[in-house]
């Protein structure tokens, strides 16, 4: 089946073309027609600035409506795991006959190069051919209680039961993968689901929701919706009908979730500000090979995007020396092209944001050795050095393509500035002195730390999430449903 026809089989029903431009449609207890708003926003391709689809800008009252088709849909917690595994693999199989179309969409509203679209699409298809390892949480535990005096002669069964009404509020820059691996296990849990996809990104996340309708998953066991403003925000995240919120994206956001949901389950994965730490008798090629992916990849547009080098100023020049010819490859261009490695970043705001935090920085006396400049929403690979926590790029989150260079005479002085910082979420080390190594990763307070490579996720087979301000609870394979459901204890006297 090509990507082609299996779009046209099972996409059409999501949105109508009109003079060329695609209207998407919501999803509310089954129905992609059925919303009060009358009002659509624009998505535009960050590449062109051109307008290629629109999206309602739903109400309060549509808001209200998803909340209440969530609640009263109570058939997916009695659909067998098995079952919902089997809807897993079929959507699986219909996410990788459609790569090339997802791919497009991605690129199209996001403005990444259309290699790490596709990607993306993979990630995706691996995340659902793993939900069999996943679903392993919901098997429970048999607990003894001869191990205590007090529970001795009784014994204890500990399930795992949905947690209700999930909702799901996804990021613009991996509009696909977020939304799944928020989605999916979700649902493999039992629970139903509400959508909420990032404004500028929002039709990755349609698509996906109608592959899993298409793929069995019952009427009214998903909502889409979308909206730019505030207001069904608070509706959704301030509702006593919703049980739990997993939500990805900045710091400022999630700490306002945070003070409005109330008592829920929050599974808040937030910003970052990843350091890598390269030492005296690091691998410098290596080295600076993985920085720059890990800087510039997607544009620099990831919460563990590595957003400082801690460098040891006795091999400083050599790491520069190396970083500026490993630059070469990051150049921008075409997102379409398949040879392009970088794309735009987001919009403008993003944009004028990143290029204030280089001007603060070259007004401080960061010198500049590569880039700095952009065009429209393309912004090129930009490395700065002699910078120091005056400047803001130096201590703020960064989501672009700069990479500052920060030295320092120890390894105690790079761990002080590491873990100075508010955020808590990835950071590297690169030596080839492994229990040096081991010893600082134990120092660092991220919640993920890696050795002599560029902080990377992928489908979640490793857990990560993180400490301080960057947020609350785990994500990945077997750690995400467990974030999304709760402990039923059952406990039985033998006597």
């Amino acid at each position: 089946m090509s990507g082609g026809n299996a779009m046209q089989n099972i996409f059409e029903e999501i949105f109508s073309e009109v003079n060329g431009i695609k209207n998407y449609k919501i999803l509310i207890n089954g129905c992609w027609t059925c919303f009060g708003s009358e009002k659509t926003f624009n998505v535009y391709n960050p590449a062109t600035n051109e307008v290629f689809a629109k999206v309602p800008d739903c109400s309060i009252d549509d808001a209200k409506a998803a909340i209440e088709a969530a609640k009263n849909f109570s058939e997916m917690k009695k659909i067998p795991p098995i079952h919902r595994l089997e809807i897993m693999e079929k959507a699986s199989e219909l996410v990788l006959a459609n790569k090339d179309y997802l791919a497009e969409i991605i690129t199209k509203e996001s403005g990444k190069p259309i290699s790490v679209s596709l990607g993306e699409v993979k990630a995706t298809y691996e995340r659902l051919r793993l939900t069999m390892e996943e679903v392993r949480v919901l098997y429970g535990e048999y607990l003894p209680g001869e191990w205590v005096e007090d529970t001795k002669g009784k014994f204890a069964i500990v399930l795992r039961k949905p947690i209700g009404v999930v909702l799901a509020i996804s990021p613009f820059n991996y509009p696909l993968y977020i939304a799944a691996a928020k989605i999916i296990p979700a649902i493999l849990a039992g629970n139903t689901v509400i959508a909420k996809p990032a404004s500028d990104t929002p039709l990755s996340l349609i698509h996906f929701v109608r592959i899993l309708e298409v793929a069995g998953v019952p009427t009214g066991a998903i909502q889409v919706i979308t909206g730019r403003g505030r207001d069904i925000g608070d509706v959704l995240i301030t509702s006593d009908d919703i049980d739990a919120i997993s939500f990805t994206g900045s710091t400022k956001v999630g700490e306002y979730i945070a003070s409005k949901a109330g008592i829920k389950k929050l599974h808040l994965e937030l910003g970052g500000k990843a350091s890598a730490i390269v030492l005296e008798d690091a691998n410098i090629e290596l080295a600076a090979k993985q920085i720059c992916r890990g800087t510039f990849r997607n544009s620099g547009q990831r919460c563990d995007a590595v957003s400082r080098v801690l460098i040891n100023k006795k091999i400083k020049e050599k790491f520069i020396e190396k970083i500026l010819e490993e630059v070469k490859n990051y150049k921008i261009g075409d997102p379409m092209d398949k040879n392009t490695v970088m794309g735009t970043v987001i919009n403008e705001g993003a944009r004028d944001r990143i290029h204030s935090l280089v001007e603060d920085a070259l007004s401080k006396g960061a010198k500049l050795l590569s880039g700095g400049k952009y065009n429209g929403l393309f912004y090129e690979a930009t490395i700065l050095d002699n910078v120091n926590l005056s400047m803001r790029v130096a201590t703020e989150e960064i989501f672009g393509p700069i990479m500052p260079i920060i030295e320092v005479s120890s390894t105690e002085e790079a761990i002080k500035i590491s873990n100075s910082s508010e955020y808590g979420l990835d950071s590297c080390i690169f030596t080839e002195n492994i229990h040096l190594a081991l010893k600082i990763a134990k120092e660092l307070e991220d919640g993920s730390v890696t050795i002599n490579s560029a902080p990377a996720h992928g489908v979640g087979h490793f857990p990560f999430g993180g400490n301080k301000k960057s947020g609350l609870g785990r994500e990945g394979i077997k750690y995400s449903i467990d974030e999304l459901t709760k402990l039923h204890t059952i406990i039985i006297n033998e006597e």
